[in-house]
């Protein structure tokens, strides 16, 4: 908790990683019942007081049960609703290198290979869709957007390729 002037800001941090082979993208089918359904990247929350680079390490693993090494950050995004107080920072990586193999029972959902050129044809989270081609192009971005819970729209949005 971050305080400033007297008013409490809760920050969450969670990260993101996909995990690339050849030509192919590592994602996973979330049902509806765990949220946010539909084909998106591994990820999740950063436990206290991991790294970003270990709780990705970690996210990966536990969802995917693969080893991920040759993590390159490729940016960040960050959803704040000034109402409630409330910052929510996703920290997004790509890793290119890993060991193991996939589990047979993922805990959040089905595993799948696809295709980069075609993972947008899947079903997923409007966000997530946004984000997907920028882990692909070179350098970082910086994904900001403002947005009231309470009436649940956009007021400001803004995506910055650096």
């Amino acid at each position: 908790m971050i305080t400033e002037e007297s008013n409490d800001i809760k920050v969450v941090l969670y990260t993101m990683c996909l995990v690339k082979y050849n030509d192919k993208v590592l994602l996973v089918n979330r049902p509806n019942k765990l949220g946010f359904p539909g084909w998106i990247g591994p990820g999740g929350k950063i436990d206290f007081p991991e790294s970003l680079t270990e709780g990705a390490i970690r996210e990966v693993w536990e969802e995917t049960g693969l080893r991920i090494t040759d993590l390159v950050y490729k940016g960040i995004d960050e959803y704040v609703d000034p109402k409630q107080n409330f910052r929510y920072m996703v920290f997004n990586y790509l890793a290119t290198s890993f060991e193991g193999e996939l589990l047979k029972n993922p805990p959040e959902g089905e595993l799948k290979w696809v295709a980069i050129n075609e993972a947008l044809n899947y079903p997923m989270q409007s966000w997530f869709k946004r984000r997907f081609p920028l882990f692909f192009e070179a350098g970082t971005f910086e994904i900001y957007e403002i947005y009231d819970q309470d009436e649940k729209i956009t007021i400001k949005e803004s995506v910055k390729r650096i």
